[in-house]
């Protein structure tokens, strides 16, 4: 069950102090104050290389986040290198092979006793969809799929997943350069940023946030969505009366999931941020969870209403750094339901292993471990 472990602190103060490594972070909580944090990037800056992702990632990389650790100008001029292959999430052809791909994938389901999801569905699909929009062959995904739901480090096994990620990449960027194609890797090796090439460096913290900014987050909505259909089941039959309803729907779950919890800024000096001061160069989080279930914006918002409008989420962040893969990932959910709707009547789970983020300032839970379900036809 999806819970909303902030509602006092928002209530009460707006921010809530999560302790992280050693920082006492602020948290902000509402919906209104996370808006113009978003925006106000001279005050609330990613340009910080390592303590943009809270917690930080320094465990597992070695190389700046671009272009999600800058701040504007040069924040546009890097995302403008990467943007091409996320806006082909809209190209017809990329969309009817989604769509294949998610049909193959239920069909599969169907004719099976039982399907485990996070693995044997979510992961593969999350994979499969990022080569594609990578222009990269499909069986490229087999090797991610192998590093498991965290790119960086996998529950599963407990393995640190981070130096394989980068031992593979550059492999990758040498490819590339040697036996050049018209794929992700490819372009990188060809950009440019403010009249040069760019770096090894650069080209590794593009495809790093590649591949770390849009796994988890997308297999926890998957998972959410199959069990949210197993304990409602008059959800897909809502859906089926109307399939119009989809693309609220896709935007619900969004909401309701919420699968990035926050994200870290910087100020460049003191600030009084809701009471509390941070020191310059102290961090900040924008809680774009609790947002999400600001009462005041959004009514019972532990509800799931799938046609809930308007419904301002920042799921997917807000201001310069709205997500680039928003639009994927929106692919991805609008096709699942359209599949569901189609071949699915009826989803049991048979396990389940909730995903919980267990923080010094509260517990969360986000998606699922594992999920096993059967899919009646």
């Amino acid at each position: 069950m999806i819970n909303d472990p902030f509602a006092a602190a928002r209530e009460e103060a707006g921010i809530l102090s999560c302790p992280f490594q050693g920082e006492a972070i602020p948290m902000l909580l509402r919906h209104a104050d996370v808006r113009m944090a978003a925006k106000e990037w001279q005050t609330f800056s990613s340009d910080a290389p390592f303590r943009v992702p809270i917690p930080s990632e320094e465990e597992w990389r070695r190389m700046r986040q671009l272009p999600i650790e800058t701040d504007p100008p040069q924040h546009g001029e890097y995302r403008g290198i990467a943007e091409p292959f996320f806006r082909r999430a809209k190209d017809p052809q990329v969309v009817a092979t989604i769509e294949a791909m998610i049909t193959s994938l239920i069909d599969a389901a169907l004719r099976r006793d039982s399907i485990e999801v996070v693995r044997e569905f979510a992961l593969p699909l999350q994979s499969r969809a990022l080569a594609l929009l990578l222009a990269v062959p499909e069986e490229e995904a087999e090797t991610w799929i192998s590093w498991g739901v965290h790119v960086f480090r996998d529950g599963a096994d407990g393995a640190q997943k981070g130096q394989v990620l980068e031992e593979y990449l550059q492999r990758r960027f040498d490819l590339a350069l040697n036996k050049p194609g018209e794929d992700f890797f490819t372009a990188l090796t060809r950009a440019s940023y403010q009249g040069r090439a760019l770096t090894r460096e650069e080209m590794m913290g593009f495809a790093n946030l590649t591949f770390a900014g849009g796994r988890d987050t997308v297999i926890h909505t998957i998972s959410s969505i199959f069990a949210h259909f197993a304990e409602r089941p008059e959800s897909l039959q809502f859906l089926r009366e109307d399939p119009s309803r989809i693309v609220h729907a896709g935007e619900e779950f969004f909401r309701w999931i919420s699968p990035l919890t926050h994200i870290g800024r910087v100020c460049p000096v003191a600030t009084d941020v809701q009471g509390t001061l941070v020191s310059a160069n102290g961090r900040v989080s924008i809680g774009w969870a609790a947002a999400n279930f600001d009462p005041k914006v959004f009514a019972n918002p532990l509800e799931c209403k799938l046609d809930r409008k308007p419904n301002p989420h920042v799921a997917f962040g807000f201001g310069t750094h709205l997500c680039l893969g928003a639009a994927h990932a929106r692919l991805l959910v609008r096709t699942l339901l359209e599949c569901c709707i189609t071949r699915v009547s009826r989803v049991d789970v048979l396990e389940m292993i909730p995903h919980i983020e267990h923080e010094a300032a509260y517990e969360r839970m986000v998606g699922y471990d594992a999920l096993r379900v059967r899919l009646t036809p």
